[in-house]
């Protein structure tokens, strides 16, 4: 059979399978580790290493090795890897000891310690059905959830019980569904820097309305239970505590203020940290908080009359007491120490990639926000630098003494992976297929909003007049307008079939700065769609080729309801839509 586009992007899971990803670089500089699978079309992980000295890859275990069921997954895996959007199987996540001597993971079930410098696998001799494995930070102890049990074993298998109930409503060491779904927050537990302790979530969802969800492919099956806190009803009720990874002993946390989300939990060698947040989302507080008797001070507060937003890798607490967080300013979003800005107006910071003497961040120019690029802030001499510019898409492991850097461009296929030090540069090599389609994309700001925009056209350079197809997102936290080709692909797919392809970023999308995401504040409607037909309007100017008599609109998630929306509001201008699962 030949291979066509749709089939090729199904078979390698939107061309993922064979990239290297999940990196981790030891302290020293010395190890990067990371998975990849054998090829393009193989969607089993495994675990690699590379020797920075050398940039020698060497793969240090292949799940496949395992004389045992990997494929099974706990329900509580099954979720995790729904809400990360994780289709390949193996190794999809693990961690590591502080000096990244070591890993674990979680197959079928099953804990699965790696020693990477040596290479020996071992499985514990612990009841399978366990997720969210770690290490404690000098390596000697592994830690995972069982149900709704805390639990921790040594490498021959002695398991301790640390945090358990006899209440099927609540759990200990896992996150809730509004923390893990919505607000960035994956786990539910912290091992201490000298391994003795452990902060831990309590989570109780009884005050949660349980839902019913039966599987209309299976109508005989019974209908599913689940625990879910729709708008305006009840959340789960969740407590910060302090356990003894010796004998499960815990101190209660204190954290004061009115908070209903509790957002993060960090804890280093500068201290404990927790960020909460009030119901409304309209304030944030960083507490620091004192684990020998769980008592708290609020140190930091952010407030804001829409919402405060939630930004990856912050807050964080450095060895001097100073917290790193991030929080709107003068427009933009910027890096904040010890409650000043750090970063300059001109940049938005999107992430925060590590934090010590020197601060990582992702961030992009307002003008140009397909641009993303990483930076550096230097505490000390306080200096920024610019540590990427290949004016694409990029995203960041490491500091900026040892780091990996993942980098997309209009220009390139694929994505391109480098380590960089002070002394070494190599590449990292990525085994995933070539795209059949080649993006053939213009990225303009259009309009006197500065709208970000895409068009797309045939590849074969089609003269006559063409359809026209509206493909966004358009919603909250996600991007479509990037510089990227790979971001393209089906896209391009379409335009191939004889369409222009048109993708805006409207009012509300990340990049353009605090006033743009929150201008669908109370209203995720009017200004959405306007900004989509504004595009529409100036596409006679923009591509000649575009016949705006015959135009459609498709989407996915918000883009589904965007696509809704547009052929019953404006059905003047927009003709046909599809939509994917639309929001509302």
């Amino acid at each position: 059979m030949t291979d066509t586009f749709p089939r090729q992007y199904a078979r390698t899971q939107r061309l993922s399978l064979g990239e290297p990803r999940n990196f981790t670089v030891s302290p020293d500089g010395a190890r990067l580790v990371f998975v990849r699978s054998h090829g393009g079309s193989d969607p089993v992980n495994t675990l690699w290493v590379a020797d920075t000295a050398t940039g020698t890859e060497r793969e240090v275990f292949d799940p496949r090795t395992l004389k045992t069921d990997t494929a099974t997954l706990t329900a509580e895996e099954l979720r995790r890897r729904e809400r990360a959007r994780e289709g390949a199987s193996g190794i999809t996540s693990y961690a590591c000891d502080a000096k990244v001597e070591n890993v674990v993971t979680i197959l079928g079930g099953q804990v699965i310690h790696i020693s990477l410098t040596s290479g020996v696998v071992t499985i514990p001799p612990v009841e399978p059905g366990v997720f969210d494995a770690r290490l404690s930070p000098d390596g000697n102890t592994i830690s995972y959830v069982r149900g709704g049990a805390l639990c921790v074993c040594t490498l021959d298998g002695n398991e301790r019980v640390l945090a358990t109930e006899d209440n099927d409503t609540v759990s200990w060491g896992s996150a809730e569904f509004i923390a893990a779904e919505e607000m960035g927050r994956f786990r539910g537990y912290w091992w201490s820097p000298d391994s003795k302790f452990i902060a831990a979530c309590r989570v109780d969802v009884a005050p949660i309305d349980t839902w019913y969800i039966a599987d209309p492919a299976h109508p005989t099956s019974p209908a599913v239970e689940h625990r879910y806190p729709a708008a305006g009803t009840a959340n789960a009720i969740v407590s910060l505590h302090i356990v003894s990874a010796v004998d499960g002993s815990r101190v209660d946390v204190a954290l004061g203020g009115e908070w209903e989300y509790l957002n993060s939990v960090s804890w280093s060698t500068g201290g404990l940290i927790a960020q909460t947040q009030t119901r409304d989302q309209k304030r944030v507080d960083i507490h620091v908080v004192n684990p020998a008797n769980g008592s708290s001070r609020i140190e930091y507060t952010d407030t804001d009359a829409n919402w405060v937003e939630l930004v990856p890798g912050v807050p964080a607490i450095l060895d001097n007491g100073h917290i790193v967080t991030c929080a709107d300013r003068d427009g933009v979003r910027r890096v904040m120490v010890n409650n000043t800005a750090v970063t300059p107006s001109t940049l938005q910071v999107r992430s925060v990639v590590s934090v010590g003497d020197t601060i990582v961040f992702i961030a992009n120019a307002l003008e140009t926000p397909w641009i993303t690029e990483a930076w550096s802030y230097n505490i000390a001499v306080d200096t920024l630098e610019q540590l990427t510019g290949a004016n694409g898409s990029v995203s960041f492991s490491g500091t900026a003494n040892a780091y990996v850097s993942r980098t997309s461009t209009l220009a390139t296929i694929g994505a391109e992976f480098e380590f960089v030090s002070a002394t070494k540069r190599f590449s990292i090599r990525s085994l995933a297929e070539t795209p059949l389609v080649k993006p053939n994309v213009r990225i303009m700001a259009v309009g006197p909003r500065e709208i970000p925009v895409a068009i797309l056209l045939p590849i074969d350079g089609l003269t006559t007049p063409l359809p026209v197809l509206f493909d966004p997102y358009g919603g909250p936290h996600a991007q479509r307008v990037v510089s990227a080709s790979s971001a393209f692909n089906s896209s391009q797919w379409f335009a191939d079939q004889g369409f222009v392809v048109v993708i805006a970023d409207n009012t509300g999308t990340p990049g353009k700065g605090s006033a743009w995401e929150r201008g669908v504040a109370n209203d995720l409607a009017q200004q959405v769609l306007e900004d989509q037909v504004e595009v529409l309007r100036a596409l006679d100017d923009l591509e000649p080729r575009a016949d705006t008599t015959r135009v459609g609109i498709r989407g996915w998630s918000f883009g589904g309801y965007l696509a809704a929306l547009a052929v019953l509001r404006r059905g003047d201008v927009f003709h046909a839509g599809i939509a994917g699962a639309p929001v509302t």
